[in-house]
């Protein structure tokens, strides 16, 4: 009796020992989902690192579902298999709370398909359970392995449930109304074609070296481009850097943008890397000061948000550089010639709202005071020198805070993002497209987005499959275009020559004077019911997509435009019917 007493004493101790690590020990539960997937965290496949539980260290988070939820440590992963039933964008996103610091900061996660890393996530502490979205992924039909928390991650998170399905693509009908509303004929007949084309195409550029760089030649880079593709690019990046109140001097600037928009049919864009003094404190207001002692970097004399106070010698200082930029602006708008106008680029820096980690001065003191700074730009041009040929961009990043730094629908046509190889991610040849998402969506999809400076161009067929339907690109100068570190020649010239690509013997001849009318519909009742509403335009969409092939869509109704194909051309004029976003296009029922 003792020795069975013994035995099962020894075999219950046992048992639980082994229980005691099962409820450490990742859960390993393989499986492959078919689409939609919605699922609990711990259902799927955990590596070293990430355990199920339903508290950490004793502290309980509250409103999970299931048994649990997985608690991901630094080197901890989730992974989990699924069906893609086709070629197309998907949407991988998570029930998830990220308990570490202050609200809102931040924890890193990397995002692996297929042994492929694909972006850096910025995870929010909310004090909550939160919705959050990886983005969107370009994936081929067949099986795909799904890694949460790859290598690099900085983990500390708790998941709770993972969502996989289709995603639900953004249109990019943009109002082609700009934001000035004083806006110039000119200004106007570009902001439409800009619009009419965003979504289907890629607009090519190119910036210009400033200064004397080159030995003074300004066309290298360009005389580049067409060697290696029998090219031009459509849009030229220029810098009004060198009209300001110091060193100031002619560099030629404003007379290229004539020559390159009268006499070669292109489009401008500019930024303006406004000098500051290094030594502000003992600047005199007028007097010249070499450019070696000039920077737009941040400096400990000159406070930014002194700018916003009209009693300060910074606001003084300020209004001077205005000045001179409008003096070449209205030169410009004289000539009947408008400008992709971006200032005060690249202001949030290393992603710090308090404006430590600005890279130019503009950014030192804050997304605060940032965006009264471009709000006092804007309204100092267009109201006190009534400057009204510029279309307005501003710099983004997608950092959990980076939206802070917008300064507004009101102020803004065109929101870009500067993508160079390690900020912070190596994008290669990538479409970028978990950038160019999280930028659309900053609007609700109502302003365009530019790939307004890069090194390496994306390929135009990656930009094709994952719909990230930059509105341009525009390399920096120098190697940043012509090594081949950066851009494959072959590429190139495989992107310039691209039916998708717009380059500048493309553009319209009557750019400036671009109508962009969308023809009146005749048609568009596609189920008979007599009305057109979105239930013809969820029909056509579907058709167009061929997602429902044997749908029995009359042809003559969904060619809204009498063109003799239906296309994306005829969903477009639908949807902005239905939307009433422009009220011009009158509709007629058949």
């Amino acid at each position: 009796m003792g020795k069975i007493f013994g035995r099962t004493l020894s075999l219950l101790v046992t048992f639980a020992m082994v229980f005691s690590v099962l409820l450490v020990m990742p859960v390993s539960t393989y499986a492959a989902y078919s689409l939609p997937v919605d699922v609990e965290a711990e259902d799927c496949t955990l590596g070293n690192g990430a355990v199920v539980t339903t508290n950490v260290y004793g502290t309980q988070y509250p409103g999970y579902s299931g048994d649990g939820f997985v608690w991901v440590a630094n080197s901890g992963t989730i992974t989990l298999e699924v069906t893609i039933p086709e070629n197309g964008m998907y949407e991988l996103s998570t029930r998830c709370w990220m308990y570490l610091g202050k609200e809102d900061e931040t924890r890193m996660q990397v995002i692996s398909i297929n042994g492929k890393s694909h972006s850096n996530y910025f995870i929010p502490n909310k004090g909550q359970w939160i919705d959050y979205s990886f983005g969107f992924f370009y994936l081929e039909a067949g099986k795909a392995t799904i890694e949460i928390g790859s290598s690099g991650s900085w983990g500390f998170i708790l998941y709770d449930k993972i969502y996989f399905d289709h995603a639900d693509m953004p249109d990019h009908i943009i109002d082609p109304t700009p934001c000035d509303p004083n806006a110039t004929p000119e200004t106007r007949a570009l902001m439409k074609y800009l619009t009419s084309v965003y979504g289907k195409y890629v607009i090519s550029g190119q910036q210009e070296i400033y200064g004397n760089g080159n030995d003074g030649n300004y066309e290298l880079e360009f005389d580049y481009i067409y060697e290696k593709t029998g090219k031009y690019p459509a849009i030229r990046g220029f810098d009004f850097m060198n009209y300001n109140p110091l060193y100031g001097w002619e560099d030629g600037t404003t007379a290229r943008i004539i020559d390159w928009v009268k006499n070669r049919g292109g489009i401008a864009t500019a930024c303006w890397h406004i000098n500051i003094p290094r030594d502000f404190a003992s600047y005199k207001l007028g007097e010249p000061v070499d450019w070696t002692n000039c920077t737009y970097k941040p400096t400990s004399s000159f406070n930014t948000a002194n700018c916003l106070d009209e009693t300060t010698k910074e606001h003084a200082y300020l209004m001077m550089a205005i000045e001179d930029l409008a003096e070449q602006l209205l030169i410009l708008q004289e000539q009947n010639i408008p400008i992709l106008f971006r200032p005060f680029h690249e202001a949030e820096g290393y992603n710090n709202t308090d404006g430590s980690g600005a890279w130019f001065w503009w950014g030192s003191a804050g997304a605060e005071v940032y965006k009264e700074l471009w709000k006092l730009l804007y309204k100092t041009l267009t109201e006190k020198y009534g400057i009204h040929n510029l279309i307005w961009e501003v710099n983004l990043y997608t950092y959990a805070n980076s939206y802070e730094w917008y300064p507004g629908d009101e102020y803004v046509d065109i929101i870009g993002y500067d993508k160079y190889e390690g900020s912070p991610n190596t994008w290669g040849t990538s479409a970028a497209s978990s950038l160019f998402l999280t930028l659309v969506n900053y609007t609700n999809d109502t302003k365009m987005v530019a790939l307004t400076e890069n090194d390496v161009i994306p390929d135009i067929q990656n930009i094709v499959n994952e719909e990230a339907w930059w509105l341009y690109f525009c390399p920096w100068y120098g190697d940043f275009l012509m090594s081949p570190r950066y851009n494959d020649p072959v590429l190139l010239n495989t992107i310039y020559n691209s039916e998708y690509v717009i380059t500048l013997d493309e553009l319209p001849e009557n750019l400036y004077e671009y109508d962009g009318e969308i023809p009146d519909i005749n048609y568009g009742d596609l189920n008979n019911d007599g009305n057109i509403n979105s239930t013809d335009y969820m029909i056509l969409k579907k058709y167009i997509l061929k997602v429902l092939e044997r749908m029995n869509v009359p042809e003559k109704a969904a060619d809204l435009n009498g063109d003799g194909s239906i296309n994306s051309t005829d969903l477009t004029i639908l949807k902005r019917f239905i939307m009433k976003a422009i009220t011009k296009f009158p509709v007629t029922q058949k």
